[in-house]
């Protein structure tokens, strides 16, 4: 039987061994949460078929939902749910999944400050006085502007929308947690991680 401590490690580097023949050992899935739902115990995908970290392809719909694992030991964890798809700053585009409608739609910005190659810890968006990161989005629906970081990207951006769009909940404006399942009857995970929250190299 395998210790339970290991299997997010596993599980990161499962579709390696898949591509040397172990199918038996299941499949593997992964993509960015668009709704996660604690009381029914499942969590909605913006599956990426690409798999690659730097460059992922959240374009495939629709959405696909899993129920997560019973077992608190096989389930990392919970996920953030959003709906921030990409950030395109050379077009200065956004691109959400518009629930309304269950497709992505792409909306033009206007850009009021931006700043790039912003570290996870810099002060703009880290509060070292509570030793935790500043949340995001800031939705100013005043002064009608949305600050937002991406991680990824390294990119804090400040941007202006029309007016309709401040309707919208905030988590429009977030990228949801990237995660990855090891399942073996569909929409079923055994296994969860939350990419986003898990150091598997941390000791």
């Amino acid at each position: 039987m395998a210790k339970k401590y290991s299997w997010i490690t596993v599980l990161a580097i499962l579709p390696l061994i898949l591509i040397f023949g172990c199918g038996e050992l299941g499949k593997v899935d992964q993509g960015r949460v668009i709704e996660y739902d604690e009381g029914k115990g499942t969590a909605t995908l913006i599956r990426d078929f690409k798999a690659d970290p730097k460059n992922p392809d959240y374009t495939h719909l629709p959405p696909f939902t899993y129920e997560l694992p019973k077992d608190p030991a096989e389930m990392g964890p919970a996920p953030k749910a959003g709906k921030r798809m990409k950030l395109d700053t050379k077009k200065r585009q956004i691109t959400i999944f518009d629930n309304a409608t269950q497709d992505f739609k792409t909306i033009d910005y206007t850009l009021i400050d931006q700043k790039e190659n912003v570290a996870k810890d810099d002060p703009l968006v880290y509060d070292a006085a509570a030793d935790q990161p500043k949340k995001f989005p800031v939705v100013d629906r005043e002064k009608k502007t949305i600050a937002i970081y991406s991680k990824r990207q390294k990119i804090y951006t400040v941007f202006s929308l029309p007016d309709e769009y401040f309707a919208l909940p905030d988590d429009t404006w977030t990228a949801g947690d990237e995660v990855r399942i090891y399942y073996k009857e569909e929409g079923k995970a055994r296994r969860f991680m939350n990419i986003s929250k898990t150091d598997i190299y941390k000791k």
